[in-house]
C-alpha cells in the first residue's frame, strides 16, 4: 500500500545561519543604511548648490557670518603653484638678506610675518627711519595695535591710494596670515624700494571667496594677480660690456673701478673730497649731484637737495636730481633707476658714472 509521502520530506531543511553569517548580514544593512544617508546628503547638497565651486574648509568660526559678509581663502592647489613657491621663496631670502645685520632669521612667510615685528624692522631698515611706539604686550590686541602702526608708515611711505591698499592688505588680513595679503604688500615693498630681486612675472593664485546669502554660504572662484612683468622693478637691462666683466673678467673690472674713482676724485679733489668705495659713496646722490656741478662748472644751490640724507626717498631725490643734470648736459637717459644706485646695486653705480666718464675724460686729461 502506498504510503503518502511525509511532509517534512518534502520541505526544504532551512541552511542554519552560523555566527559570521549573521554578523556580516547585520553589518551589510549598516552599510547599505549609511549609503542611504550619504546619497541623500548628496543630493540635498547637489540641489541647493548645482553649479558653484566646492566649499572650501573655513571653520567653525566660518558659519557665524553675517548676512553679506565675505571672507576669502587661497585654494590649496594655487599653494602649490611652481611660480608662487619661486616668488615665496624669492621674497624670503630678500626679507633675510636686509635683515642680516640684525641676525633675523625668517623662515615662513605667513607665520614669521603676522604680527608686525619682523615687518617693522625690515620697513625700519629699507627706509632707514625709526618708527616710534610704546611696547605693547603679546596678545591679539596688542599685536593688531603694533601691526596697525607699521602698516600707517608703510602705507605713507609706499603713497598709494588708500582704496588700493585696502583692497590688498588690512590689519585684519595680515594679522589672520592671508599668504595673497602678505605676498601683495611684500612685492609692493620690493617695488618700491627696487629690490635687487628678479620676481617670477605674470604669478596668479586662485581664491575661494565665500559670502553669506539668505542664511547660505556662496562660494566663488576668482584669480588674484601677485605680479606683472618685471619692466619696473631691479637693475635688469640686457647684457652690456659690465656684466660681461662681472661674468668672466673680475680682474679687468677692477681696472675699470680704479680708473673711474682716479676721474671723480680729480673732480671731488677741487672741493676737497675724495671717494675710494664708488658702491657706497654715490648711493645717497650727494657726490654726483656735486660731480656734475663740478664737470659743467655751476654751483647747484644747496636747498635743491638733501646734504645729509638719511631717508630712502631723500637719498632718491638726490640721484634724480643728478640723473636730471647729466640730461641737461647732453648725457642720454641713465639705464639704471635712483633707486637702483641707492641700493647699492654696483653695476648701476658703474654704468652711471662710466657714462659720464666718456663724455667729459678729454677735458679731464
Amino acid at each position: 500500500m502506498a504510503t503518502s509521502p511525509n511532509p517534512s520530506t518534502l520541505t526544504p531543511k532551512k541552511k542554519e545561519e552560523s555566527f559570521l553569517d549573521k554578523i556580516g548580514g547585520t553589518l551589510s544593512r549598516k552599510k547599505k543604511a549609511k549609503e542611504v544617508t550619504e546619497l541623500q546628503e548628496e543630493g540635498k547638497n547637489a540641489i541647493e548648490s548645482p553649479t558653484s565651486p566646492t566649499l572650501p574648509d573655513i571653520g567653525p568660526e566660518g558659519y557665524s557670518m553675517e548676512e553679506h559678509e565675505e571672507r576669502s581663502m587661497i585654494e590649496p592647489q594655487s599653494r602649490d603653484d611652481p611660480k608662487v613657491r619661486e616668488l615665496i621663496v624669492i621674497l624670503l631670502d630678500w626679507i633675510n638678506d636686509v635683515l642680516a645685520d640684525d641676525r633675523i632669521l625668517v623662515k615662513d612667510i605667513e607665520e614669521d610675518l603676522f604680527d608686525g615685528q619682523i615687518l617693522q624692522k625690515l620697513i625700519e631698515k629699507l627706509a632707514d627711519i625709526r618708527i616710534e611706539m610704546m611696547e605693547v604686550r603679546q596678545s591679539e590686541q596688542g599685536q593688531k595695535q603694533k601691526l596697525r602702526t607699521v602698516l600707517h608708515t608703510v602705507n605713507s611711505i609706499l603713497n598709494l591710494p588708500l582704496g588700493w591698499t585696502q583692497q590688498k592688505w588690512s590689519v585684519d588680513s595680515i594679522h589672520s596670515k592671508n599668504l595673497i595679503a602678505i605676498l601683495h604688500l611684500l612685492v609692493a615693498l620690493a617695488r618700491h624700494f627696487r629690490a635687487p630681486i628678479r620676481m617670477p612675472e605674470n604669478v596668479s593664485v586662485f581664491m575661494v571667496v565665500v559670502q553669506k546669502r539668505e542664511g547660505m554660504l556662496m562660494p566663488r572662484r576668482i584669480a588674484e594677480e601677485i605680479t606683472t612683468t618685471n619692466e619696473d622693478i631691479g637693475a635688469q637691462f640686457e647684457r652690456d660690456a659690465f656684466d660681461t666683466l662681472f661674468d668672466h673678467a673680475p680682474d679687468k673690472l677692477n681696472v675699470v673701478k680704479k680708473t673711474l674713482v682716479t676721474f671723480v676724485n680729480k673732480q671731488l679733489m677741487r672741493v676737497n673730497l675724495e671717494v675710494n668705495d664708488l658702491e657706497s659713496q654715490f648711493h645717497d646722490g650727494v657726490y654726483l649731484v656735486l660731480l656734475m656741478g663740478l664737470l659743467e662748472e655751476y654751483f647747484v644751490p644747496l636747498y635743491d637737495y638733501h646734504l645729509t640724507p638719511t631717508a630712502f626717498d631723500h637719498k632718491v631725490q638726490n640721484v634724480s636730481l643728478a640723473f636730471e643734470l647729466m640730461q641737461d648736459s647732453g648725457l642720454p637717459k641713465p639705464k639704471a633707476r635712483p633707486e637702483d644706485v641707492v641700493n647699492m646695486d654696483l653695476k648701476s653705480t658703474l654704468r652711471v658714472l662710466y657714462n659720464i666718464f666718456t663724455k667729459y675724460k678729454a677735458q679731464t686729461l
